[in-house]
């Protein structure tokens, strides 16, 4: 599972770990399986190595992710600067995970660019933008985490992988691709799935935990969300839910209590793409998802300042959800083209549907 690696950045990774002592993994704001999955399975490896490893990430992750080992460890940047900040500039190799661009980081995007160590990227969006010393950008990967053991078994190092460390990667690979249902064409990705699950990861444990178990709180919101808010656009076989601020408040919304709510509109038979908007303090979250090839990277890239990949994306906008959700709609008809020639039937009664 190593053969699509380039040979020269496996080596220059290598030399990087050899010489280096003091090790910071980092990944996007906003981090979601995939970014922690991959940030912690490469901590728990590296500290395996003898390596003082941090794990320094712009803001807290969701505590869906809490049952992973190590994540008490995680260091956010948003609660505690100075504490991160000298982790990075104590640091002699930074490994960047999940992400493509510095402006992925947010406000900690400076204190990174800035360091002194050299820097690896490992990532798996398309057009990487970063000052990197070695690279391991692959958008056909389904995830980081998937990246993240090619990387460790070119290196020769698969049989220090221990139970933990299996598990992290084995989380950001499952709610990456659904639970192997989106993004992974590849075969060879349950080829690596039996892999970590001989090195002890619980798969049960962590579909229990990462994908269904969610708080009352969460499960009100996601009800009313369905049931109040979902637009469906039959001409465009497009879907579309948007929450106020107002709203989240009202259901006592943390992080990670949406988490998956872009995917459901999708179980729609007939349904080609799902955008949900969530009115976060300093602009609107955009989340696309598709199927049948539609490119939502396409409206995120157009639209949101995002992209991403073909069927998942993402972007931001910088005004109010009203002004948002107007400039999708009008022009979703920009986007009907993409749309396949033959497909089933919405299921849907269009003469009930909101936003039609």
């Amino acid at each position: 599972m190593n053969k699509i690696l380039n040979p020269e950045s496996v080596k220059k990774f290598e030399t990087l770990l050899d010489e280096s002592n003091k090790v910071v993994l980092t990944c996007h704001v906003h981090p979601d399986g995939d970014a922690i999955g991959s940030t912690l399975g490469l901590w728990h490896l590296l500290r395996s190595l003898g390596k003082e490893a941090s794990v320094v990430v712009p803001d807290m992750p969701p505590r869906s992710l809490r049952f992973l080992s190590g994540f008490k460890e995680i260091a956010a940047y948003s609660r505690h600067d100075p504490y991160c900040s000298r982790l990075v500039g104590d640091s002699d190799l930074i490994i960047c995970c999940d992400f493509n661009k510095p402006s992925r980081q947010d406000h900690l995007a400076p204190l990174i660019e800035n360091a002194k160590a050299p820097k690896v990227l490992i990532d798996h969006h398309e057009g990487p933008d970063m000052d990197c010393v070695a690279e391991f950008s692959y958008p056909e990967m389904s995830s980081t985490c998937e990246l993240v053991c090619r990387i460790i078994a070119a290196c020769g190092l698969f049989g220090n992988i221990n139970k933990d460390c299996a598990t992290a990667l084995l989380t950001g690979i499952i709610t990456d691709t659904q639970n192997f249902t989106v993004n992974c064409p590849n075969p060879e990705i349950y080829e690596i799935l039996i892999r970590l699950l001989e090195k002890g990861a619980d798969k049960k444990k962590i579909i229990d935990e990462a994908v269904k178990a969610i708080s009352y709180d969460s499960l009100k919101l996601r009800s009313y969300a369905l049931a109040e808010k979902l637009e469906i656009f039959p001409e465009s076989r497009g879907a579309l839910i948007t929450l106020s601020r107002e709203e989240l408040d009202r259901f006592h919304y943390e992080k990670g209590d949406s988490e998956g709510l872009v995917n459901e509109p999708l179980n729609i038979r007939g349904m080609v793409f799902s955008i949900f908007m969530r009115e976060d303090p300093d602009c609107i979250k955009v989340s696309a998802r598709s199927r049948y090839n539609f490119p939502v990277s396409k409206i995120c890239g157009d639209l949101f300042n995002g992209g991403g990949h073909l069927q998942a994306a993402g972007g931001e906008f910088n005004g109010t959800l009203d002004e948002c959700r107007n400039l999708l709609i009008s022009h979703l008809k920009d986007y009907d083209k993409y749309i396949p020639q033959r497909i089933e039937k919405l299921d849907a009664d269009i003469n009930n549907i909101t936003g039609k």
